[in-house]
C-alpha cells in the first residue's frame, strides 16, 4: 500500500518548495564523483514533479543552483551548467505528457547563454500548461530577490508613482521575481540539513519546515507523500490560538 492512500487531498498543500541538498555526500557514499550525484538528482526531480502533478499540487519550486554555488570549484559549476542544458532539453516531453508549465526565478542573466536559451525556449513551449507550476530557482538567492524589490520600488517613490506611505507588504510582494506564485505552504529539505539556506525569505514566513535525512538521488514519489503526510497532521495557526482555529 502506497502513502498516497493516506494523502487527504482536500487538504494538499498548494505550494511545495524543496532545497534539494546531498547529492555530492550520496555521490561520495558510491564512490564516485560529485557530479555523478547531480546526475542521479535528475531522477528525483522527475519522481517529485510527477507525484505533485497527480495529487494535485500546483506549485512545486526546486532550489536547483544558488548564487551561492557559483563559489563552488569551476569544473563543478561547468558541468552543472552542462547537465541542466542537457536536462531541460530531454525533459520537454515529459513536462508535455503531464501538463506541466515550467518557469524560473533568480538571476538567470547570469547563466551561460547556451542554458538561457535552452529555458526560454522550454519555458514558451509550456507556458499554456495549467496541470502543475514548475519554478527552477536558479543563481537564486533570496536576499538578493529582497534587495532587488527594495529597488524597483524606491525607483517608483523616486519618479513620484507612489509615495512611501503607500509601501505595504503588498507592495514588496508585488516586486518579487514572481508574484503570481502564492507563498510556499510546506518546504522540503533533504540530506539532514537544518537550514533556509537563503531560499525564498520573505515567502517563508509561515512556511511548515519538513527535514529528511534522505540525500536528494534517493527522495522519490514515497518521500514526497510522507511529507504531504507530515504537513496534513500540523495544526497552521498563523498566530491565533488552537482554539480560534478550531472555531472557525
Amino acid at each position: 500500500m502506497s502513502l498516497k492512500d493516506s494523502i487527504n487531498l482536500e487538504k494538499l498543500p498548494k505550494h511545495i518548495a524543496v532545497i534539494m541538498d546531498g547529492n555530492g555526500r550520496w555521490a561520495k557514499q558510491q564512490g564516485k564523483n560529485r557530479i555523478f550525484g547531480h546526475k542521479n538528482g535528475v531522477n528525483a526531480v522527475r519522481e517529485v514533479s510527477e507525484a505533485c502533478a497527480e495529487l494535485g499540487v500546483k506549485y512545486l519550486t526546486l532550489y536547483a543552483f544558488s548564487s551561492e554555488n557559483w563559489n563552488r570549484p569551476k569544473l563543478e559549476v561547468s558541468a552543472l551548467m552542462e547537465l541542466l542544458v542537457r536536462t531541460i532539453g530531454s525533459e520537454t516531453k515529459t513536462l508535455m505528457k503531464n501538463n506541466i508549465r515550467l518557469k524560473t526565478i533568480g538571476s538567470i542573466d547570469t547563466l551561460p547563454s547556451r542554458a538561457q536559451e535552452q529555458l526560454n525556449s522550454v519555458k514558451e513551449e509550456t507556458k499554456n500548461n495549467t496541470r502543475l507550476t514548475l519554478t527552477l530557482a536558479l543563481s537564486y538567492g533570496g536576499r538578493a530577490e529582497i534587495v532587488d524589490a527594495c529597488k524597483k520600488i524606491a525607483s517608483q517613490v523616486k519618479k513620484g508613482e507612489i509615495s512611501e506611505q503607500d509601501i505595504t507588504a503588498s507592495t514588496i510582494n508585488r516586486h518579487l521575481y514572481d508574484p503570481e506564485i502564492p507563498d510556499p505552504e510546506l518546504m522540503i529539505r533533504t540530506s539532514g540539513e537544518y537550514r533556509i539556506s537563503n531560499f525564498l525569505l520573505w515567502q517563508s514566513a509561515y512556511t511548515e519546515f519538513y527535514f529528511t535525512e534522505e540525500f536528494w538521488p534517493d527522495f522519490n514519489k514515497e518521500s514526497m507523500y510522507q511529507a504531504i503526510l507530515a504537513f496534513q497532521s500540523r495544526e497552521r495557526r498563523f498566530g491565533k490560538t488552537s482554539e480560534q482555529i478550531k472555531s472557525v
